[in-house]
């Protein structure tokens, strides 16, 4: 597959496959070092790093979601 094919195959995917696929290459990307060809050893990852990483997967493609609640939806409210 060429590079021609392989660009035409992703301007026909919804948006949210494309976010996908550029996910997929980013991590790549840096399992593999495109500069020296080497792997990347990555350290273990903080508690905050993984958070971070969980929290952005759960609310990917939701960015435009509209809000369908209101503060009387709420059960509990913190003050």
């Amino acid at each position: 597959m060429g590079y021609a094919e392989l660009i035409s195959k992703l301007e026909a995917l919804p948006r949210e496959k494309r976010a996908e696929v550029f996910d997929f290459v980013e991590f790549l990307a840096v399992r593999c070092d495109t500069a020296t060809g080497k792997p990347f050893v990555h350290a273990e990852w903080t508690d905050a790093e993984f958070s971070e990483l969980s929290m952005h997967q759960a609310l990917r493609g939701m960015e435009e979601e509209a809000v369908s609640y209101t503060r009387d939806d709420l059960r509990e409210r913190w003050q």
